[in-house]
């Protein structure tokens, strides 16, 4: 692979430049992490400055009048090179976003962010939306703000453009079609698998208390037997699970429950998936657009061939469960593989996202879909955000949620300002359905390794077929690459039925 260029033409200045913007939002990265893991509470409101001066920095960096000669220049006489070419249509593209917004209105988006986090925090806790509502109004109202100005500037709707900073390439219309498919799979069988289900015995869980420093202990190394690396990656915890930090300084984090530890087990290697991926992006173009993932969906699509496709494989639970019984002791019955495959595999019209089995999973984000898209245009209130999630949980699931923890208050992302995001997680499980299957032609004896607990085939072919070509290709050339096909559901369907039916 070619080493990222440099030098004092207009590309080599353009390359320079968005090298020392990714080094500001770096450092903003692990602020944030930091504020959700390790800062004392009263460091919330210190700590949203320091945030939106930051953004405010990058975006000034990136507006200025030079970069826009610079591209001109660069793009009056190409590179030869393909991932040259690249990362120059990904420099025009985040200068045309960038331009587009007011510096006045991204860094009132940043602390409008940060401060409504922090609110959302002791709302979740209290279960109490009233709390939160007129921050997320006005966070809302910024939102929309910006995705009218990026709308015209890229040619797309203003929630189109809120998904193109996801996940470029998929619009709302493409995303819809997908999910309106999926909800009328579910219609037809949700009801037969929970039938099926029925039918066999029900699973036994093991017995607690789990104490967290165990759980804790099992996670990190179940974390590196994936494959991460102790001198770059870190596990912290925190409310909401996530992935942060940076390409050579990976934070991950989960929640734990002394009374429960297969959730957070589950937690941690879906994070460890996408940690792997951001250790396995080419250091060659490290700070450069084209050296980015490749988007939000395929990121989650990193993070659920892990979790879901191995390490809820039977192959994989039968190591699982050998770990699980070391650590925490008691009755092995439990951790026996044709157990743990009936207790991490249970179908639930559950409440939690996050805690969701694969065959709900998609309902949960199309709910999201829909009322983040109504708010957005202004169809849907803030203050009839409640009612309408229990209206679409009943439409999807046939129940609704007993409380805001459980409901409306549950996720982190409106909070935090970010719009757009929740297509990414169905889409991207649906492309680790079609890259499992891909793999699995490539790698006939996958199985037996997983058995041991070695996903290091898998992850070699993710390295080769997916990290390595990171920004390079949109979602649906970078599946056609590894796949042979576009982004195609019909995988993910496969997967299920045969999993389930």
């Amino acid at each position: 692979m070619n080493d990222a260029p440099a030098g004092t033409d207009a590309y080599g200045r353009l390359a320079s430049r968005f090298a020392r913007i990714a080094t500001v939002r770096e450092a903003a990265a692990v602020l944030d992490w930091d504020a959700s893991t390790m800062m004392p509470a009263g460091g919330g409101a210190a700590r949203g400055e320091q945030l939106a001066v930051l953004a405010g920095i990058a975006h000034a960096m990136l507006t200025e009048p030079q970069v826009a000669d610079d591209l001109a220049a660069a793009e009056a006489s190409p590179p030869a090179g393909a991932w040259e070419a690249e990362n120059l249509r990904l420099m025009r593209h985040a200068h045309t976003r960038a331009t587009a917004l007011p510096a006045d209105l991204v860094e009132a988006l940043a602390r409008a962010s940060s401060d409504c986090e922090k609110i959302w925090r002791g709302a979740r806790a209290a279960s109490d939306f009233a709390r939160v509502r007129g921050a997320l109004a006005g966070l809302l109202r910024l939102v929309r703000e910006s995705a009218a100005a990026l709308g015209p500037a890229l040619g797309l709707s203003p929630y189109d453009a809120l998904m193109d900073d996801n996940q470029r390439g998929v619009t709302a219309a493409q995303a819809g079609a997908i999910f309106t498919a999926y909800e009328a799979f579910l219609r037809e069988n949700l009801a037969e698998i929970e039938a099926r289900q029925a039918r066999r015995p029900a699973p036994v869980s093991p017995r607690g208390p789990f104490p967290i420093a165990a759980q804790e202990a099992l996670a990190w190394k179940l974390a590196q037997r994936l494959g991460l690396e102790p001198e770059h990656t870190r596990l912290d915890r925190s409310v909401h699970p996530f992935c942060g930090g940076t390409h050579t300084d990976v934070r991950i984090t989960s929640r734990y429950n002394e009374e429960e530890a297969a959730t957070a087990m589950m937690s941690v290697l879906h994070e460890t998936g996408h940690a792997l991926y951001e250790r396995g992006l080419p250091p060659a173009w490290a700070r450069q657009p084209v050296g980015q993932a490749a988007g939000n969906a395929v990121h989650e699509s990193q993070s659920l061939i892990m979790e879901m496709q191995a390490c809820r494989s039977d192959a994989f639970l039968g190591y699982l469960g050998r770990e699980m019984h070391a650590a925490f002791g008691g009755d092995a019955a439990p951790y026996e593989k044709a157990n743990l495959a009936r207790l991490l595999r249970r179908v639930e019209r559950g409440h939690i996202r996050v805690d969701a089995d694969e065959v709900t999973y998609p309902a949960h984000v199309i709910l999201r879909f829909r009322l983040e898209q109504a708010l957005l245009a202004g169809d849907l209130q803030v203050a009839d955000l409640p009612g309408a999630w229990a209206e679409q949980t009943r439409a999807l699931l046939g129940n609704e949620p007993p409380d805001g923890r459980r409901g409306c208050l549950q996720d982190i992302h409106w909070y935090s300002g970010a719009f757009g995001y929740f297509p990414s997680y169905s889409l991207g499980a649906m492309a680790a359905a079609q890259l499992m299957a891909a793999a699995r032609r490539s790698l006939p004896d996958l199985d037996a390794a997983l058995a041991e607990g070695d996903v290091s085939q898998l992850l070699a072919w993710l390295r080769r077929e997916v990290h390595a070509r990171a920004s390079l290709f949109g979602m649906d050339a970078l599946m056609q690459a590894a796949t042979g096909k576009p982004l195609d559901p019909a995988d993910f369907l496969a997967h299920l039925r045969t999993r389930y039916l």
